[in-house]
């Protein structure tokens, strides 16, 4: 149970007092136009949080990661195009250090005036945020809290990590939840403690490997489980289908076939698929059944049979869970599989959350309605852990 909260944050009073948000800013880039963010859902989530601790009139120090940097300054991962979004959307400039915990950062802080917002650079840039060593991650985390007075989470796409941002401040400085990491927390509870059954949750992406653990956990509980993206076809493989040159984890294939037996009917397989000669959005491509993937083609996007097929399921559901595309929604030829899914999971009669990650941006990316959606989740990996039952540090040490 999280101990506090943001409004018992603002019950105490901030003004003039310095407030340190972790936030999650790492936002995707348009790859033909570097330094355009193509997706600032991120940034927007976090807006009321910042808005109530400026118009409170805290000197707020925001923190954020963005990408996989190795522990050092990179210009291709540097937060100062996030500043200037986040100002645009904030209304008012957002000032920006070009370190984190280093002189630029020190001075900037030490400045700011009762309502100021201040960004510091990405938190990668040290080795100190990701360590191992627990001595090393809480030295960094030492000197993130000597800016502030308060710690206030609310970047629920980090809180599966272990991280000095994440977990450490929290044990020196006096910490709150804010309003996102809440609403997140509320969301998934509900749909693994206590969700309106038909329940029907929608799985894709790459890999079974990467989704077994959450199959495992929710097979129980859900009435059906829809599989489509790069991982139906170690399912359909499985079946003792041929898959072409299709994404296939070889070693997965007996798991497959040992929940496909156990789930008696409850996991649910595209029975057509689009397939390509390559992967590329110029390449010649054709719907063919499931069943027969030509040897020389690899299946991009689940056909217009299995949109009809899973939007069935779907729309007697109650409660849906989505996590992952159906299909290479970045390519126009291979989106209507995700785009079919998504439209249906926004008519049902029930409650629907959209599980972060590559779902959330394909809502965006696609131009659907985000406000027909339940939930849009901004964590896809920390949600995965939640549904999975792990333990997540960023919530453990909020409860403390």
């Amino acid at each position: 149970m999280i101990l506090k909260t943001l409004d018992d944050l603002l019950g105490e009073g901030v003004s003039g007092r310095r407030v340190l948000v972790r936030a999650d800013l790492n936002v995707p880039f348009d790859k033909s136009n570097p330094g355009v963010i193509s997706d600032d859902g991120r940034a927007r989530a976090v807006l009321p949080t910042l808005i109530a601790l400026r118009d409170a009139g805290a000197r707020v120090i925001v923190m954020s990661h963005l990408g996989r940097p190795k522990g050092a300054p990179d210009p291709k991962y540097t937060l100062a195009p996030v500043a200037t979004r986040l100002g645009e959307l904030l209304g008012s400039e957002v000032v920006f250090a070009g370190d984190t915990v280093g002189p630029d950062a020190q001075a900037k802080a030490g400045a700011l005036t009762d309502g100021q917002v201040l960004l510091l650079e990405n938190l990668r840039f040290n080795e100190g945020e990701t360590a191992k060593d627990d001595a090393v991650r809480a030295a960094f985390a030492g000197e993130l809290a000597a800016f502030a007075d308060f710690y206030v989470d609310d970047a629920f796409g980090a809180v599966h990590r272990k991280h000095a941002s994440v977990y450490d401040v929290a044990a020196v400085l006096p910490h709150y939840a804010g309003g996102l990491v809440i609403k997140e927390v509320d969301v998934l509870k509900k749909v693994t403690e206590s969700p309106e059954q038909p329940y029907v949750v929608v799985l894709g992406g790459s890999k079974v490997s990467d989704k077994l653990a959450v199959i495992k956990a929710l097979l129980p509980k859900v009435d059906k489980l829809l599989v489509g993206g790069g991982m139906c076809f170690t399912f359909l493989k499985a079946q003792g289908h041929e898959v072409g040159k299709s994404l296939l984890e070889d070693e997965m294939v007996g798991t497959c076939r040992d929940l496909l037996s156990e789930a008696q009917g409850r996991i649910v397989l595209p029975v057509d698929v689009v397939a390509a000669t390559e992967f590329s959005a110029d390449a010649d491509h054709v719907t063919v059944p499931a069943s027969e993937i030509p040897a020389d083609r690899l299946g991009l996007d689940i056909g217009p049979e299995s949109v009809a097929l899973f939007a069935e399921a779907i729309g007697g559901a109650k409660t849906v869970f989505w996590n992952g595309p159906m299909g290479v929604f970045e390519l126009a030829p291979f989106a209507a599989g995700t785009r079919g899914v998504a439209e249906a999971i926004t008519k049902i009669d029930g409650f629907s959350v959209v599980g972060g990650g590559d779902s959330a941006a394909a809502v965006r990316t696609l131009g659907l309605d985000e406000s027909a959606f339940g939930h849009i989740s901004t964590g896809g990996g920390a949600s995965l852990e939640y549904l999975e039952g792990k333990t997540l540090p960023g919530i453990e040490a909020l409860e403390k």
